[in-house]
């Protein structure tokens, strides 16, 4: 770790190699957390939606958290309508929530909302354009606006400004020594993000492994980020480049997730044998350690909050909690974020799709997985996936999505299903725009 750096984290001190006596328990804690998300057979599945939105200029130029009208005074702004609020131990704004919908902000002050759960994707499109219409009513008469993109338009990552929460000093400071890409993830990315239920541990287990298996299609059919740190993108897919080189610790694919072997309990050694960054400490509320979170509860069972705080230290491209998290697709405008939850709906909530998924991916490893994102970079709809080219099974996907979900829901996928015809993305109608 770089002595000179200008943050100064607090550690825990206990030695970096320990025994682990309580590696047992704290396996069952974490395998316990996860099939604590199990649902009732009789529930039906459910869709969380998060979108990110970069706050900028009419000029496109960044808006920072502090400032004349910057993303603090935006959250003071919405808290008339979103009334419960977090702050930090220093009294700075993070965040405002009301039932079903929390707004956040991530490093550099992008904006999220997070609603849900959904039953419908009716209820989905009305809320999200709800919360696109009170932006809107904020920040136009002061000359900004909230863009629902994939990377920064403008600026590069290190000249944004990071927000004031002591979790991302920190993470800051552990990704600026892994290479350039964590920062930028931090900074200058944005998502959209979708959960989904599970209703048993093989139904969880069988999920992961085809929501990996799609992983690089749905980056395809979301790619939205035509600018990369300020000038036009060198090849298609940013965002996956920049998770698969931002920390190979805790990104890309959860290790031994494609073999049919893979159980809940490889999950929790994975998360317990990997770096921590940050864990809670009761004098400065964060502390920074490197240590595997293995060796820092080496001799207690972890608390539910401590299972959690590790599950969310993770940043696969899809996640493991009380659900499952989809998390490749690039930030969208809303009609494509609907269709997106669409297309994850019909797929993930039907179990005929599971079957064709089932069969559709039947031999694909997790080496596969990893070709096809660097074919998909280098060629887009061009190129072969999993034997075969990628536009086949694009349609073939959305063919089955569509399938998947009711016929009143069913339009809802046409803005992904007419760009997938077209074989195009958003990131490139862009680029021929400019």
């Amino acid at each position: 770790m770089n002595k000179t750096a200008q943050v100064k984290a607090p550690t825990i001190e206990t030695p970096v190699h320990t025994a682990q006596p309580a590696r047992e328990s704290n396996i069952d804690a974490i395998v316990s957390y996860f099939e604590s998300g199990i649902k009732p057979a009789s529930v039906r599945g459910e869709l969380g939606i998060e979108l990110e939105h970069t706050i900028v200029r009419d000029d496109l130029s960044p808006v920072s958290y502090h400032g004349a009208h910057g993303v603090e005074w935006l959250l003071e702004q919405l808290q008339a309508s979103f009334p419960q609020t977090t702050r930090d131990p220093e009294g700075d704004l993070l965040g405002v929530a009301r039932p079903r919908e929390a707004v956040t902000i991530e490093p550099a002050a992008q904006l999220e909302l997070s609603a849900g759960p959904f039953e419908n994707l009716d209820e989905a499109l009305h809320t999200f354009e709800a919360f696109e219409r009170d932006l809107t009513e904020v920040l136009s008469p002061v000359g900004e606006r909230a863009l629902t993109i994939g990377y920064h338009p403008t600026a590069a990552a290190l000249d944004l400004e990071l927000i004031p929460k002591r979790r991302y000093k920190f993470m800051d400071l552990y990704f600026s020594e892994r290479g350039p890409f964590g920062q930028r993830m931090m900074r200058g990315s944005a998502s959209t993000q979708v959960s989904i239920d599970y209703w048993s541990t093989a139904d969880c287990l069988r999920k992961l492994r085809l929501a990996f298996a799609l992983v690089p299609l749905f980056s395809l059919m979301c790619d939205n980020s035509p600018v990369f740190e300020g000038k036009p993108r060198t090849h298609q897919l940013v965002r996956t480049e920049i998770w698969e080189k931002c920390d190979p610790d805790r990104c890309g694919l959860v290790p031994g997730v494609m073999d049919p072997a893979f159980d809940l309990r490889h999950y929790a050694e994975y998360l317990l044998d990997t770096p921590a960054i940050l864990v809670p400490c009761r004098k400065e509320q964060w502390c920074y350690s490197e240590r595997t979170f293995g060796d820092i509860y080496a001799t207690r069972t972890m608390t539910r909050a401590e299972v959690e705080h590790a599950a969310s230290m993770f940043f696969n491209d899809v996640r493991l909690k009380t659900y499952i998290e989809i998390r490749p697709a690039d930030a969208l405008p809303i009609p494509y974020v609907v269709a997106y939850a669409g297309i994850v709906k019909g797929l993930f909530y039907s179990a005929a799709n599971l079957d064709a998924l089932d069969e559709l991916f039947a031999k694909v490893s997790a080496a596969d997985v990893n070709d096809a994102k660097a074919a998909l970079m280098a060629h887009g709809y061009e190129a072969q996936v999993y034997g075969r080219p990628v536009a086949e099974l694009a349609d073939r996907v959305m063919e089955l999505a569509h399938a998947g979900l009711s016929e009143h829901e069913q339009p809802y996928l046409a803005p992904l299903a007419q760009l997938v015809a077209r074989r195009t993305t958003l990131a490139s109608l862009s680029e021929q725009h400019n």
